[in-house]
């Protein structure tokens, strides 16, 4: 029995990763890569894999988010790949579903895929499994997104509101906020500090830069077809090709 199996992941080196790992499971086919969430929720309706490697912080759409927009009754096996939510691998636990912890090694990777193969042919025989929609569920009703951060900076410690974060960028293994006069720089990765915000309130618009809905001003047109996002206190910012189409919507729906 071969098994269709897509990989997600925003990152290559964690694609190859899983791609490598996998040449010693004989009954794996790779049919295909994805590197954000709406690429992967296409490639799962028009390809229908038996399996999905999904990685949980990714742009464009999370890895709940693309399981929440498939049909249940087409629903693939999925192996959530994760590297930090301590929620998640509790509710992976409690939902009896399996996930990787990166990072993973071979052995660790075979079991996941073993679990998989016995959940694809359950399937196969007819019998309905509701773990995902269960723990989606679950999910969505226990989220809950920073209010406020610890900030250590010039020998002080204070909490600064999210909701007053005009910015976030990348700076190496830090995030750089930006809120009104003042820059802070947090020990964060950018996907970490993306999946602990509320999404409608901010947006990520750059691999390296993440903002405040709310202080967006216009969309700046620009000779070569990119944009550049202008916020109110006068701030231009790049726009990325890969999340433009969902910006555009997002104002679209606004109107």
């Amino acid at each position: 029995m071969k098994i269709n199996t897509l990989i997600v992941d925003d990152e290559p080196l964690a694609r190859d990763r899983v791609r490598r790992f996998l040449r010693d499971e004989d009954e794996i086919q790779i049919i295909g890569e994805c590197g954000n969430g709406r690429e992967a929720v296409r490639a799962i309706k028009e390809q229908r894999p038996d399996l999905v490697f999904l990685d949980i912080q990714m742009p464009e759409k999370n890895g709940f988010e693309v399981v929440k927009a498939l049909d249940e009754k087409a629903m693939p096996a999925v192996i959530f790949v994760t590297a930090y939510d301590q929620y998640a691998i509790q509710a992976f636990d409690v939902h009896a579903l399996d996930y990787l912890l990166k990072p993973f090694n071979r052995e660790r990777l075979h079991k996941a895929v073993e679990h998989a193969r016995s959940q694809i042919e359950t399937k196969r025989i007819g019998q309905l499994d509701e773990r995902l929609a269960s723990l989606i569920k679950d999910l969505k009703t226990e989220k809950k997104y920073l209010e406020r951060l610890v900030v250590k900076s010039v020998g002080r410690v204070f909490f600064l509101k999210v909701d007053d974060i005009d910015y976030i960028e990348a700076a190496g293994n830090y995030v750089k906020l930006h809120a009104g006069r003042e820059s802070h720089m947090i020990r964060e990765t950018m996907n970490g500090i993306e999946a602990k915000l509320d999404p409608d309130k901010f947006f990520r618009i750059h691999r390296s830069t993440v903002v405040n809905i709310d202080r967006i001003k216009e969309l700046h047109p620009m000779f070569s077809g990119d944009y550049a996002v202008i916020l109110r206190n006068g701030t231009e910012l790049a726009l990325s090709r890969n999340y433009r189409e969902r910006l555009l919507e997002l104002f679209e729906n606004q109107v």
